[in-house]
């Protein structure tokens, strides 16, 4: 088991792209690691959210809010994964702040020994803090493309690029390429 005592956190919301999501679910696990969903549960134990394509449930228990750096720093990767899930999670109450699902994302950012993991649409999460991306290589989906130079980053027209502590995956459709690449990572990390 390539990932035998590693920890990955999948950030979680509605619209998600059942087969990306479910195949990390598997996969992952799979190589032994622990996978935590995470998303915002407004004071709730749980949400129940559906999925894009067969509105397939799925259940959320886990929040980033209020993490504590210890316990952050417990994840060997975080992942925001493809679709419409980074959309969801660029809401925020205080249009003056950035959007707490941000705000965990530049914590992450922030700690050298979490492999960073966006795929797709992911990169809309980056878009309050372009700072993340700015003059690192990356890939994303085909309509981002424009998105991803505004924000400074440098696309690369590959499915899967590797930056240091940062890989990006082009679409939910690269999902097995882009999990093979995090497995790879961790394993020798």
């Amino acid at each position: 088991m390539k990932l035998a005592g590693k920890k990955i956190g999948i950030l979680f919301e509605a619209d998600y792209y059942e087969n990306e999501i479910f195949y990390y679910q598997y996969r992952f696990p799979e190589e032994g690691a622990e996978v935590h969903f995470l998303t915002r549960l407004w004071g709730q134990d749980k949400i129940t959210f559906h999925g894009h394509e067969y509105r397939a449930p799925m259940d959320c228990r886990k929040s980033f809010e209020n993490m504590s750096d210890e316990e952050l720093r417990s994840y060997d990767a975080i992942i925001v994964p493809s679709g419409m899930v980074s959309d969801r999670l660029r809401y925020t109450e205080d249009v003056e702040k950035i959007p707490p699902a941000t705000a965990f994302l530049k914590r992450v950012f922030a700690e050298p020994a979490i492999l960073k993991g966006i795929i797709c649409h992911g990169l809309w999460l980056v878009a309050p803090a372009t700072e993340l991306v700015k003059g690192r290589k990356l890939v994303c989906h085909n309509n981002l493309i424009g998105d991803a130079r505004a924000y400074g980053a440098i696309y690369t027209n590959e499915d899967v690029v590797v930056d240091g502590d940062l890989i990006t995956g082009r679409s939910g459709g690269h999902a097995h390429l882009f999990a093979k690449k995090i497995i790879e990572t961790l394993s020798i990390s």
